[in-house]
């Protein structure tokens, strides 16, 4: 399945006898929250789902977006009216990062039909409401596991091993600057493959065969496994997302460099080279 969907086609399946469960998760690292937007208005029938308090934990040691309690985060899903068999589609402001979040979560825990609505809001052309809607409440059931999922010491076994991808920007894997985390550079032997480069001007994914290409290039083609990480879990997931969409199945280091950085006791390498 392609896990992204466009405008046009969310707007057909919307006026389908099987209309998806929408997920509005509008995030902005450092900006105001996402409900107010959302109250302002969203796509018809949206549930809004807040990325810091629903789709991560707390922060702490785990890193700043620590995967949430599997038991809470279905709730969550049952709230927004989520059911096993029925597709699901998230959105954001655009980025892509906070839908690709909860398209993993949702992928990760076992629901087999979840999309993310390729360019976000900035690409739907049809009316916006500013109606709360109240689902009648699903049954989804998370069962972890169907994603590959990478600790810290996986993480780093990858990157000898395998094909680890940093998906931060460019001159913050090579640790020029660091404006979140302590301590500034990447893991040892992880690749620069920043988020920016999945997407074209408006927001909206490569086609499936430049991608490919792009992950070729950096060796994905022939790794035997490939993860990505970036600064706390969630930008890597737009990347785990481009790779599928190349048809290249990656794992997920969920704790990222704000939990990598957070022992002094693993490395850190600096420069344009893996290390």
């Amino acid at each position: 399945m392609n896990p992204i969907i466009s405008a046009t086609g969310l707007a057909s399946e919307l006026s389908s006898e099987r209309p998806p469960v929408l997920l509005d998760v509008r995030y902005q690292l450092g900006g105001p929250p996402g409900r107010p937007a959302y109250e302002a208005g969203h796509i018809p029938g949206a549930v809004y789902v807040d990325l810091d308090t629903e789709l991560a934990g707390p922060p702490g040691a785990g890193g700043r977006h620590p995967l949430p309690d599997v038991a809470e985060f279905g709730a969550v899903m049952r709230r927004a009216g989520v059911r096993a068999d029925s597709p699901v589609v998230a959105y954001d402001g655009g980025q892509g990062w906070a839908a690709a979040r909860a398209w993993w979560l949702l992928r990760w825990t076992g629901h087999p039909d979840v999309r993310v609505l390729d360019g976000g809001l900035a690409a739907w052309r049809g009316a916006l409401s500013t109606d709360t809607p109240t689902p009648v409440a699903g049954d989804f059931t998370p069962e972890p596991g169907a994603l590959p999922l990478l600790d810290a010491d996986g993480a780093a076994a990858l990157a000898r091993t395998g094909l680890l991808l940093d998906a931060r920007a460019g001159e913050r894997y090579r640790g020029e600057v660091e404006p979140i985390d302590k301590v500034a550079g990447h893991i040892p032997g992880a690749a620069s493959a920043p988020t920016t480069e999945n997407v074209d001007e408006s927001g909206r994914f490569l086609p499936a065969e430049a991608l490919a290409a792009r992950f070729k290039a950096l060796g994905a083609a022939d790794a035997p496994e490939v993860g990505v990480y970036c600064g706390s879990g969630v930008s890597a997931a737009q990347e785990v997302l481009a790779l599928e969409i190349a048809g290249i199945r990656a794992a997920l280091y969920a704790g990222s460099w704000s939990e990598w950085s957070s022992d002094p006791a693993r490395p850190v390498a600096k420069g344009p080279a893996r290390g």
